[in-house]
């Protein structure tokens, strides 16, 4: 019996390692004019301190800006912004005190010109989608996504009674050709992440996976075939998972700011 509570005791234990370690993201989706480029340049240098300063707090563990291609003003959306959290509460409570963080990261500006700066920078762009979203799974390996990292940002339409067989095609599957492009060096990660709001039928997207790579020449350099051989298992699995998604849209994402 004791043999038993120290077996339970052990996964518990294990199972709480694994959620401490899972990570939250949310992604803003930015329509920016090409007129308002320069100024929605400074509003990010701005908004980079604050987010320094949000890291130092503990409130997120990280944030990203990324330009998006095609991006066209008629494509979507021109760039990507990306916080990090260890805690989806926090994550949906905004991330702690904005205004405390602005007030360290600017100490020598009022509190009125702290405001009158926010609210001008919401004018250099439209923050036009938001997503929060739940890493799902990932490739191993070590990638410290330096500054000119590229990302493929494929959104996926799955319904949600074919979520853990799309999720399950992912890792099961999918992630086996992922991890071998990972381990021969010519891809940088893979990551699986769902969509924690919105939901529902009439949300554009359920789940976001992410190819990096350490630049174009690695993008565009990556073989399509890995000589993967599955089982009539993994097939079928392969097929299911197919079948299961519909992709929305992909993105080329080049990382430009990164405070961590």
């Amino acid at each position: 019996m004791k043999k038993l509570f120290m077996f339970i005791a052990v996964i518990l234990f294990s199972a709480n390692m694994i959620a401490q370690d899972k990570l939250y993201l949310l992604f803003e989706f930015m329509k920016v004019d090409n007129e308002q480029e320069t100024a929605y340049g400074e509003t990010e240098s701005f908004w980079q301190k604050i987010h320094d300063q949000r890291v130092k707090n503990g409130d997120i563990i990280g944030w990203d800006l990324w330009s998006l291609q095609p991006g066209g003003e008629d494509q979507g959306y021109q760039y990507l912004t990306v916080q990090v959290f260890k805690d989806p509460v926090k994550m949906f409570q905004g991330g702690g005190d904005l205004m405390a963080a602005a007030k360290k990261a600017y100490p020598a500006m009022s509190e009125q010109d702290l405001i009158n700066k926010l609210n001008q920078s919401a004018k250099s762009r439209d923050l036009a989608a938001r997503f929060y979203l739940e890493q799902i799974d990932l490739t191993k390996g070590q990638f410290d996504m330096p500054l000119g990292t590229v990302a493929q940002i494929n959104l996926m339409k799955v319904g949600m009674d074919n979520y853990a067989k799309y999720e399950n095609a992912e890792s099961k599957t999918f992630k086996l050709d992922h991890q071998k492009q990972v381990d021969k060096g010519n891809r940088a990660s893979w990551e699986l992440l769902r969509v924690m709001a919105p939901t529902g039928s009439a949300a554009y997207a359920s789940h976001i996976t992410v190819d990096m790579f350490k630049d174009f020449n690695q993008y565009f350099g990556m073989p399509n075939d890995t000589g993967t051989v599955y089982t009539a298992t993994q097939e079928k699995e392969f097929q299911e998972g197919l079948a299961s998604r519909d992709l929305k849209w992909a993105y080329i994402a080049t990382l430009i700011k990164k405070v961590r």
